[in-house]
């Protein structure tokens, strides 16, 4: 089934994949992994819901990865029979000196929590997010602060050096 789902991504997508792969782990457990370009995620999840309309979002994930972002949408579709879930995920960079991407909670009303922490704590701007207010950290914290980052956007500047004590 997760070869059916592959081919259904690589016949309407072709292109705008850059990579895919299937892995299938010891426990039975069966993922798809696609790495797919910023301009065309969207249309990759929107053909994924259309496709396979049992589709359930599961969170997004990300983490600074140097000189871009990476983002990882999990999601998880019921396979036919005693098959049970598979998970595909999708992985998309965006630039750091340009971090956008569209919400997709017009197809998944439910990734705006997950997209809302992905705002917050990688700076990253999700397009046309319908409540882009803070959800995880306080609205005292730093603005330009994102705790996911690990360059000059990250928290190390506000971070006290508790180990010097007051000897400074």
């Amino acid at each position: 089934m997760l070869k059916d789902i592959l081919d259904s991504f690589k016949r309407e997508l072709g292109e705008k994949i850059i990579e895919a792969r299937i892995e299938e782990k010891v426990k039975g457990e069966k993922r798809l992994w696609l790495v797919v370009r910023k301009d065309s995620f969207k249309r990759v999840v929107k053909h994924l819901f259309l496709a396979y309309p049992n589709t359930r979002f599961a969170v997004a994930s990300g983490y600074d990865a140097d000189t871009h972002i990476t983002l990882i949408y999990h999601f998880f579709v019921s396979l036919e029979g005693k098959a049970g879930d598979a998970s595909v995920n999708i992985k998309v960079d965006v630039p750091k000196n340009n971090p956008v991407l569209p919400t997709i909670t017009d197809i998944v009303p439910g990734a705006l929590i997950s997209e809302r922490e992905l705002q917050e704590m990688l700076g990253v701007k999700i397009k046309d997010i319908p409540d882009p207010r803070r959800i995880f950290l306080s609205n005292d914290f730093p603005k330009g602060i994102y705790p996911w980052r690990r360059d000059e956007y990250g928290p190390e500047r506000i971070v006290r050096d508790l180990h010097r004590g007051d000897k400074e």
